[in-house]
C-alpha cells in the first residue's frame, strides 16, 4: 500500500490514479491527520501531495517531521519538495520567475530516475516558491535553469515538477521508480469497472426511478448507457436545450441518443434559460442560475417517471475539484454547475459514478465500450454551453457569433484531419469590440478567440502547435463568413496556469 498525503492538490487523485495503473493499492488521507494514523496499515512508501500554499503561510498544510525518521520511502511532489526541503532546515523563498507548464530539468544519477535513457527531459511545473537551500545531507538529482528540480536523501525523494502529470516525459517512470524504493507489492488488479458500476447502481437504486442529465457529451452518454444496463426503463435521459448550445446541435444529440436505443425526452427551454440570464455578466452568476434553472427543469420531469427519486450525472473529478475546497484548504478554482452550483433543497438524489474518476478513464474503461466512435471520441462541451465561452451578457446576437465562428472552426479541423489529434477545441468571444477597415470602411467589431488543447485528464493541457497556414486559413475564413467579427486571436496558455474553458 501507498499512502498520499493530500496538502490541497488539484493533481492528487491524478497521483492516486497513477499508482493505481501499477496495479498497487493506494489510500489518499488528509495532511492534518496523526501519524499513528499514517503509518496504520504499515504502508510501503507515503507521496506528499502539491498544494498551493507557500510553506510559510499561516495555517499552510504540514506534517509530523517523525515522517521522515520512519524506515520509509517518502515522495515528495511540488509542495512536497518544499514542505520536506523547510522541515528539514533548508531555506524556501518566492521567485519572480515562477515556472508554470513545461520546464527543462537536467538529471543527475538516481534510483529515482532509472531508465531514462536522457540526461534532459521535459516536465510540468505550477509553483511559485522554490527551494532556495538543500537541507544539510541531500544532494540535488536534478536542476530546471535557475533551480533545484528534484533533491534526495536516503529514503527521502522529492521533486518540484508534476510526474503525474501527462505533459512530464517519462512522469510514469518515475513514479514506478519510486514504487520499486518502496518493494510496493503489485496485486490491485484491474477490474471489470463496467460491471463493478452496475452492480454499485443496482444496488443503490432499488425499485426506485432515476433521470439522468444527457447533454450528448461524451460522458453524459456514457452514464446513460451505463444506467441503462443497469436499471433498463427506470432510467429516463432528460435533454435540455438551454439556449446555449453550438450550432445545430440539439439536432445531432436527439439523432445520436435515438440511434443508441434510448429512453429520451426532450426539452426546449431556451427561452427560460435565456430570459434568467439577462443582464448577467459575472461567470461565476452565469454558472448557478444554469444549475438552478437546470435542476428545476429536471424536478418538473422527474413526474413522467414513475418513483423518481434520483438524478444521475456525468460529474467527472476535474469538476468536483475545481469547484470544492478539500478538506477546507484546496482553491476553489470555478464552480461547475453540476458541482458548485446546484440549490440545496433540490427534492433529487445524486447519482454521479464517474465522480472520481477522469475523463480519460471514463472514455477507455466505459466510452469506447458503449459507445460508437464518433461520440465516443467527441470533444467535451461544458454545461453551461456557450455561457461560458462568452464574456459579459449572453445576448442572441452573441450566440449568433460564436456559434458560426465554432462551427467553421470544427468543420476545419475535420476537413483537415485534426479533429481527432486535438483533445478539445472552440471559439469564444471576449466582451469587447476592436477596430478595424471592410470595404474602406471603419467598423468596430468582435474579436474571436480560438483554442485547441491536447491532453488525456484534462488537469493539465498544452496548446496543439498548428501549422501556421492551417491556422491563417481557418482564421480568414471566420472573418469573411461570421458577421461582427473583425479578428482572431488564438490562446497560446497552457493549463496551468490557465484553465481550458475560460470561465
Amino acid at each position: 500500500m501507498i499512502k498520499i498525503i493530500d496538502c490541497g492538490s488539484q493533481l492528487t487523485q491524478n497521483i492516486a490514479r497513477r499508482i493505481r495503473e501499477q496495479e498497487v493499492y493506494t489510500e489518499i488521507v488528509p495532511y492534518h491527520i496523526s501519524l499513528e494514523k499514517i503509518l496504520e496499515g504499515n504502508p510501503e512508501g507515503l507521496i506528499i501531495s502539491g498544494g498551493q500554499f507557500s510553506v510559510y503561510d499561516n495555517k499552510s498544510p504540514s506534517v509530523d517531521k517523525e515522517i521522515f525518521e520512519q524506515d520509509i520511502p517518502v515522495f515528495g511532489i511540488c509542495y512536497g519538495m518544499q514542505l520536506i526541503t523547510f522541515l528539514s532546515g533548508g531555506k524556501v523563498k518566492p521567485t519572480h520567475k515562477r515556472e508554470y507548464g513545461k520546464t527543462k530539468v537536467r538529471l543527475e544519477k538516481s534510483k529515482l530516475f532509472d531508465g531514462i535513457d536522457k540526461n534532459e527531459i521535459i516536465t510540468w511545473m505550477s509553483h511559485g516558491d522554490i527551494v532556495e537551500e538543500i537541507p544539510e545531507g541531500f544532494e540535488v538529482i536534478a536542476k530546471s535553469e535557475l533551480h533545484p528540480a528534484a533533491i534526495q536523501k536516503n529514503n527521502l525523494y522529492a521533486v518540484q515538477f508534476h510526474p503525474e502529470a501527462d505533459h512530464t516525459e517519462y512522469g510514469r517512470q518515475i513514479l514506478n521508480n519510486f514504487l520499486k524504493i518502496c518493494n510496493a507489492k503489485k496485486d490491485w488488479p484491474r477490474r471489470n469497472l463496467v460491471d463493478n458500476l452496475i452492480n454499485q447502481i443496482r444496488e443503490q437504486v432499488g425499485d426506485e426511478g432515476v433521470i439522468g442529465a444527457v447533454s450528448g457529451g461524451v460522458d453524459s452518454t456514457t452514464l446513460a448507457m451505463l444506467m441503462r444496463k443497469a436499471i433498463g426503463d427506470k432510467f429516463l435521459s432528460i435533454t435540455i436545450n438551454n439556449g446555449l448550445l453550438r450550432k445545430d446541435e440539439e439536432k445531432e444529440v436527439c439523432n445520436n441518443l435515438k440511434n443508441l436505443g434510448l429512453n429520451f425526452t426532450y426539452v426546449d427551454a431556451s427561452d427560460r434559460f435565456l430570459k434568467k440570464l439577462k443582464g448577467i455578466e459575472n461567470p461565476d452568476e452565469k454558472r448557478k442560475i444554469i444549475g438552478r434553472e437546470f435542476i428545476s427543469v429536471f424536478e418538473e420531469q422527474a413526474k413522467q417517471l414513475k418513483n423518481a427519486k434520483y438524478l444521475a450525472q456525468g460529474t467527472l473529478y476535474p469538476d468536483v475539484i475545481e469547484s470544492i475546497p478539500i478538506y477546507g484548504i484546496s482553491s476553489k478554482i470555478k464552480r461547475h454547475h453540476n458541482v458548485g452550483a446546484l440549490p440545496d433543497d433540490m427534492n433529487l438524489e445524486l447519482i454521479e459514478p464517474f465522480r472520481y474518476m477522469f475523463k480519460d478513464e471514463v472514455r477507455e474503461n466505459f466510452s469506447k465500450k458503449l459507445l460508437p466512435k464518433e461520440i465516443a471520441l467527441r470533444h467535451p462541451f461544458p454545461g453551461p454551453g456557450l455561457a461560458v465561452r462568452i464574456d459579459g451578457e449572453i445576448t442572441p446576437y452573441k450566440l449568433k457569433i460564436v456559434r458560426e465562428a465554432d462551427a467553421i472552426f470544427i468543420e476545419e479541423l475535420k476537413r483537415r484531419g485534426l479533429y481527432y489529434k486535438i483533445s478539445q477545441a472552440f471559439a469564444g468571444l471576449p466582451n469587447s469590440k476592436f477596430t478595424g477597415v471592410m470595404g474602406d470602411e471603419g467598423i468596430s467589431e468582435y474579436e474571436i478567440k480560438l483554442r485547441a488543447v491536447v491532453t488525456k485528464d484534462f488537469m493539465t493541457a498544452d496548446i496543439y502547435e498548428f501549422k501556421w497556414n492551417d491556422l491563417k486559413e481557418i482564421s480568414n475564413r471566420i472573418i469573411n463568413e461570421v458577421k461582427g467579427v473583425n479578428r482572431t486571436s488564438y490562446d497560446t496558455s497552457t493549463k496551468p496556469p490557465a484553465t481550458i474553458e475560460w470561465m
